[in-house]
């Protein structure tokens, strides 16, 4: 017979109500597909307003390669890797990082799975996936780069045309000065930088993985970085590009609703890390289907 204290161990241990139902959705969808899953979560949408929003605490960052090491250990990397996705985006060396792990691990056996939105950077790794399965609700973003929140290309654009109209008009300067003393040293050439490297990775890791063999490869992966990295183009780094707008621009998008079990494992996993988001302190959640698990937390403070 289990002692009290050896059974509250046991209770703890096995999570709240929300991680109990989380892990069986996360278990249930592996049994169905034989592959390993990870969910990389960001509660930005349902807690975002509340604390401020950050890039460090909803973002991609460098801690999260701690959550993916343990999220992997263990794990079988023959089985490949579906690769849930819900995120605002975040930085972009860290993303690069993480995709140059998950790669090292299960080579190009990896999908990406959006339930909803994976935006930004949170794009650009499911740019580096073999494919991308989305539904007709979910959303994948533009990777144009962001300086201190503000787009990279924007910011150049804003800069030729002031130099455009004060060489064609010089009493402008009163205008366009004001406006340009509040830009910092270097952040022209950050910007260009930015942009340089955003276009260089993502190319790369379209012609070596969902285009690698094809002949038109390299012509693919400019189409997709232009329509995802022009902000000339997206007009808006919030706008949302569909499965059906992803899928015409040539990324390779699997329907969810063309297997209705998958769909329904899927959407059951990821209502189930949603509930997780609202009903609990939880701001991140990096977690395999065996329930190795890193979740991030954040405090609220009552009204």
């Amino acid at each position: 017979m289990a002692s009290w204290g050896e059974l509250l161990r046991e209770l703890k241990g096995h999570g709240s109500p929300c991680d109990l139902l989380r892990r069986k959705q996360l278990r249930r969808l592996h049994q169905l597909t034989g592959r390993n899953v990870i969910i990389y979560y960001s509660g930005w949408l349902q807690k975002g307003e509340r604390v401020g929003m950050s890039r460090s605490l909803f973002g991609i960052n460098d801690a999260d390669k701690d959550g993916f090491m343990a999220a992997i250990h263990k794990l079988d990397p023959k089985k490949g890797l579906d690769l849930f996705l819900h995120t605002p985006g975040g930085e972009m060396a860290a993303t690069e990082s993480i995709v140059e792990y998950l790669r090292d691990k299960f080579r190009m056996n990896i999908r990406a799975v959006v339930p909803q939105m994976a935006m930004s950077a949170g794009t650009m790794i499911a740019c580096a996936c073999s494919s991308i399965l989305m539904g007709r609700q979910s959303s994948l973003g533009p990777i144009d780069p962001q300086i201190n929140g503000l787009p990279a290309h924007g910011i150049l654009e804003e800069f030729e045309r002031a130099k455009r109209e004060i060489a064609k008009f010089p009493p402008s300067v009163a205008v366009w000065q004001p406006i340009i003393a509040k830009y910092h040293p270097t952040l022209i050439g950050e910007c260009e930088k930015a942009i340089r490297l955003a276009t260089s990775i993502v190319g790369e890791w379209l012609r070596t993985g969902m285009f690698d063999g094809m002949p038109d490869a390299a012509p693919k992966a400019v189409r997709v970085v232009t329509e995802l990295g022009d902000h000339a183009v997206t007009m808006s780094h919030a706008r949302h590009v569909s499965a059906k707008k992803a899928r015409a621009i040539g990324l390779a998008v699997e329907s969810l609703e063309e297997n209705q079990r998958l769909q329904d494992a899927v959407l059951s996993t990821h209502h189930a890390c949603m509930l997780t988001l609202a009903e609990t302190p939880a701001c991140k959640i990096i977690e395999n289907h065996l329930g190795a698990a890193r979740i991030e937390i954040v405090r609220i403070a009552k009204d």
